[in-house]
């Protein structure tokens, strides 16, 4: 089989980059990690090399070449069905796939004012008009997964899925900002921190350097 590279940003920074990387470490298939450096002056060059839009993450696979993160979650369910990356019932399916394009695309005030910064610790912080709207939107559909799918194990939809893998980084927002959660979002939190996918990926964000911009 052709070997799988993944193409990362920062991983104390980048959302969309542990988005795929959780997935395919869900996987089980081996791969190798490329973490492009950002602020330097060959980084868009380098992203260029692997990204078509100039954008990370990317997916090399053989001849596949992927530069959105959904899309590569999507191959990865394909590609590799035995790792259950979507639910198998079809309207379970369906609602996670929602779930999950709504992160792809809603939550603009929690993104902008409570970025992902893992390795950060901000109480209070972020409070800006809207975030509050955002994160009671993200609670009750975290509530009304559970609910409605979530029997067979403490995952949105019992076992992992791409959607776990969307919501995993605002998962770490919750930890850096301080937010105060229900109990069903409480449970759901500390379940996705125990991932060993995401206890690894949080390891080497702590150890990564800071960006100029932060400095």
């Amino acid at each position: 089989m052709s070997e799988l590279t993944l193409i990362l940003a920062s991983k104390n920074y980048s959302s969309w980059s542990l988005r795929p990387y959780l997935a395919l470490a869900h996987t089980g298939q081996p791969f190798r990690e490329v973490v492009v450096p950002l602020d330097e002056p060959d980084t868009a060059a380098n992203i260029a090399k692997y990204s078509p839009s100039g954008r990370l993450p990317a997916l090399r696979h053989g001849a596949v070449s992927l530069w959105d993160s959904l899309a590569i979650c999507e191959y990865l369910a394909e590609t590799f069905p035995q790792a259950r990356l979507w639910p198998h019932e079809p309207v379970a399916r369906a609602v996670a796939r929602s779930v999950t394009a709504e992160m792809h695309s809603s939550f603009s005030a929690l993104r902008q004012n409570m970025p992902m910064d893992i390795r950060g610790r901000k109480p209070g912080q972020g409070r800006a008009p809207g975030v509050a709207e955002d994160i009671a939107r993200i609670q009750a559909l975290w509530n009304d997964c559970r609910s409605r799918f979530g029997q067979g194990g403490p995952f949105l939809f019992g076992h992992f899925t791409i959607a776990d893998a969307f919501y995993a980084p605002v998962v770490t927002r919750f930890v850096t900002y301080d937010v105060e959660l229900d109990a069903v979002s409480r449970a759901y939190r500390d379940t996705v921190l125990e991932l060993p996918a995401l206890k690894a990926w949080t390891e080497a964000a702590r150890n990564e350097p800071p960006l100029k911009r932060y400095l």
